[in-house]
């Protein structure tokens, strides 16, 4: 039998029809962290804990976060029509990390439209957006409003923590609990600022 593969733009039309705000992908990954699981087919203990880390970190940084007048005025003067669609789970840290700025651009700028939807609901999408080979979140697709035509993407984190991550694993082959610890700090200190940096980039 044949099957027809959608195109690109055809499964963005199909994300973006059950994409939620953010806010409330807030609430779904709160009531996951009060219920002790999590999004996604598998249900563990490990990715619960990530869960309500996240819901944590999320409600901390939604309050926290600060962008300079600079930033903010380029975020107001920026004149496209963006839809920013997000692909991620509940259990990813890097999601909790820029999310929240994410949302502080968006909030800035009508013309900024924010949407998130899960990844292993989309893997069609996902698959088109692949980083390094793998389904890595969160993945920003910024579209067209209009037309649904991608214009950029972004993800799985930060340039310069992408660079850590990479320069690790070539060196030691893989991400270690302690890596993972480090790159915490790294977020920490950051404070999104290099979150803010990679999306004025997309707005260009």
């Amino acid at each position: 039998m044949e099957t027809m593969e959608k195109t690109t733009t055809q499964l963005i039309a199909e994300g973006l029809s059950q994409a939620i705000s953010y806010q409330d992908y807030r609430v779904l990954t709160e009531t996951h962290a009060l219920e002790g699981t999590n999004t996604g087919p598998e249900v563990t203990e490990a990715l619960h804990n990530y869960t309500m880390l996240n819901h944590k970190r999320m409600k901390r940084l939604d309050k926290t976060l600060k962008l300079s007048d600079d930033v903010q005025q380029q975020i107001k003067d920026f004149k496209g029509d963006v839809t920013w669609l997000v692909l991620t789970e509940s259990w990813c840290g890097d999601a909790a990390q820029t999310m929240p700025m994410m949302q502080k651009f968006a909030d800035l700028n009508p013309k900024i439209t924010f949407k998130v939807i899960l990844r292993d609901e989309n893997l069609d999408l996902m698959d088109q957006f692949l980083y390094n080979g793998g389904r890595s979140i969160p993945r920003l697709i910024a579209v067209n409003s209009d037309t649904n035509e991608v214009i950029a993407d972004w993800g799985p984190r930060p340039s310069e923590a992408t660079k850590m991550v990479n320069d690790y694993k070539e060196a030691h082959g893989k991400l270690t609990p302690e890596f993972k610890e480090d790159l915490q700090v790294w977020y920490n200190k950051d404070k999104g600022q290099g979150t803010a940096q990679d999306l004025l980039k997309l707005l260009k």
